[in-house]
């Protein structure tokens, strides 16, 4: 696609949303391009050693068996930061990741690949807080939650996005939270949440075993294959969707369980080349944007392209496009801005929010899941979605219950923290935890020892966006790219007093439940859940267009004004993608 009607910058969660829309309802030639791989397409069999093709115009060069076998569900070899298959790096394995400066106790997790960090996530696709559009000053008038909730019920029904299955581990949490149970909280209906309480979680994922070659329900008396082509459907319970979640095992690639953007959309996207009746979609990996041209408008700039580099080769060239959308994410996306030099009135690639998370662990003795269940004997954090329950305190935030395969375990536990040694670090004998900071040596292996009978829960904080917060370029190292972004992150004041409210509440849902040990693990700033470095309503108009550059859209997280009241992103961030995207083809096309 030599000159598309729209190039769109980035294949990570929103930029596949956009595309699919923009063809499919605006009959708008799309260019998608993507800085990483593109793994299960026939067209890169070897994405991390060989160079492969260029562009993907097919549906058929999809190959879920192809996927199967290149992402592995080993933990280092998916995760490690510096080599694993989902990192921030070029496609080519023997390259070093692509660097960005974080001058504090900090980590920035993140993935570049067709898909992007959606395929690194538990695919949890809660609603953002009504009272975050409506009562937080931070979105515009003309951007309600009514004017969401069409797009979000779109995103929904095309993600699989439903109430998750429950295992032992909810059913503990549930056991500490619900009001039944224990006096607390009362079960929420619905999914637009205004008042304080606990839930199913609603996850992108398509339900167990809805289809099977005998009919037997997934349970723990499952004896059947998982194989798709034995005729197993939907979610397997592996608990591997961290490590980029390949189930069921041998099933086409739209037809994997968890919808992340490259199972959900992707497919979506190039099936409009099938169709003459809309717009097409081509995808290019390996393909890094290194400025964005603009010409003299009526009045503003007005973006005509952009320039590409080819991760492998080297090679340059220009893409030119009436429209240019830019879905790189919270910190890609302003560094390109800032070195393409594009205008910048103090809030390009500022107001970076991050959900400024916390974790609090509870270890149960062996007879506490027995006594909630009786068929149960474990709680086994590696069984089931990665996060099937949550509590909501709209506000304030959220807590997630959370259990993970035992590497990732060990390390967000008991080894990221700001907190110190737990041996040297004091706590609050009014606080309703026992231990606090970092776990290690004999210590760390007796706790791992009781992994089978360890869960987590993850505190989300409402965090404000706050200008100091964000990205800029760094004036002392370039890569091949230009000035590398310089990250910064610091919580405000009434930041850190909602993540302390909500870590009490997660530590007094595990005594209500039976915790024998409740640890806090006082995480530093874990860069993940990044929204509003480039604001609607402040670099951008409600559309989502710039204000200072016509025909230049944001239609990433980044775009969002605000955390949305703290649950977890990704339906936000595809929904205001789709809705960004209907408005640039009311504008443009």
């Amino acid at each position: 696609m030599n000159d598309p009607d729209v190039v769109v910058v980035g294949a990570g969660a929103d930029g596949p949303v956009a595309a699919w829309k923009l063809a499919r309802d605006h009959n708008v030639d799309v260019l998608l391009l993507e800085a990483g791989a593109f793994h299960g397409n026939e067209q890169w069999p070897e994405p991390h050693v060989d160079s492969g093709g260029t562009v993907s115009t097919d549906p058929d060069d999809l190959d879920g068996k192809l996927l199967d076998e290149q992402f592995t569900h080993r933990e280092a070899e998916a995760n490690d930061p510096t080599y694993g298959y989902l990192r921030v790096g070029p496609s080519n394995s023997a390259r070093a990741p692509w660097f960005r400066n974080l001058h504090q106790n900090a980590f920035i997790w993140q993935v570049s690949c067709v898909g992007g960090t959606s395929i690194h996530y538990f695919s949890n696709h809660p609603r953002g807080y009504p009272t975050a559009f409506d009562d937080q000053p931070h979105w515009p008038d003309e951007v309600s939650y009514a004017d969401m909730v069409p797009y979000y019920r779109l995103n929904e029904e095309i993600t699989s996005t439903q109430q998750a299955p429950m295992t032992a581990r909810e059913e503990v949490f549930i056991e500490g939270a619900s009001q039944e149970k224990s006096g607390e909280y009362p079960l929420l209906d619905g999914l637009n949440v205004t008042e304080t309480g606990w839930r199913p979680q609603p996850n992108a994922v398509e339900v167990p075993g809805k289809e099977t070659s005998n009919g037997q329900p997934l349970d723990r008396n499952y004896e059947g294959s998982f194989s798709y082509d034995d005729g197993f459907r939907g979610d397997t319970l592996v608990g591997d969707h961290f490590q980029g979640s390949s189930t069921p095992v041998d099933a086409p690639v739209r037809e994997k369980a968890r919808k992340s953007s490259n199972i959900g959309y992707v497919p979506r996207a190039l099936d409009t080349n099938d169709n003459p009746d809309v717009g097409n979609v081509a995808i290019r990996p390996n393909t890094y944007v290194t400025d964005i041209h603009t010409a003299e408008g009526a009045g503003n700039l007005e973006a005509t392209g952009v320039e590409i580099r080819d991760t492998w080769s080297g090679a340059t060239q220009t893409v030119e496009a009436d429209t240019v959308v830019l879905a790189g994410g919270c910190i890609e996306t302003p560094r390109l801005w800032l070195n393409s030099g594009l205008p910048d009135d103090g809030w390009v690639g500022k107001g970076l929010t991050t959900h400024w998370f916390d974790w609090v662990v509870g270890v149960y003795d062996d007879d506490t899941v027995a006594d909630i269940n009786p068929d149960r004997q474990h709680m086994d954090p590696y069984i089931g979605q990665n996060s099937a329950v949550r509590f909501d305190k709209p506000g304030v935030g959220g807590l997630e219950d959370i259990g993970m395969s035992p590497g990732l375990v060990s390390f967000a536990d008991y080894l990221f923290t700001e907190a110190g040694y737990s041996f040297d670090t004091p706590v609050d004998p009014d606080e309703p935890w026992d231990t606090r900071g970092y776990i290690v040596g004999k210590e760390l292996k007796r706790r791992m020892a009781n992994y089978r009978q360890t869960k987590a829960i993850l505190v989300l904080t409402d965090d404000m966006p706050r200008q100091e917060n964000g990205v800029s370029l760094d004036d002392t190292f370039s890569d091949e790219h230009g000035p590398v972004p310089k990250v910064r992150y610091e919580p405000g004041e009434e930041d850190d007093e909602r993540r302390d409210e909500l870590a009490r509440i997660a530590a007094n849902i595990h005594r209500n439940a039976g915790a024998s040990h409740v640890h806090r693990a006082e995480w530093p700033p874990l860069l993940l859940h990044m929204q509003s470095s480039m604001r609607i309503g402040k670099v951008l108009d409600f559309a989502g267009e710039a204000k200072n550059v016509d025909r230049l859209f944001v239609a990433d997280h980044s775009a969002l004004a605000n955390g949305v009241g703290g649950p977890n992103p990704t339906n936000s961030g595809q929904a205001n993608a789709l809705r960004i995207a209907d408005h640039i083809g009311d504008r443009y096309f």
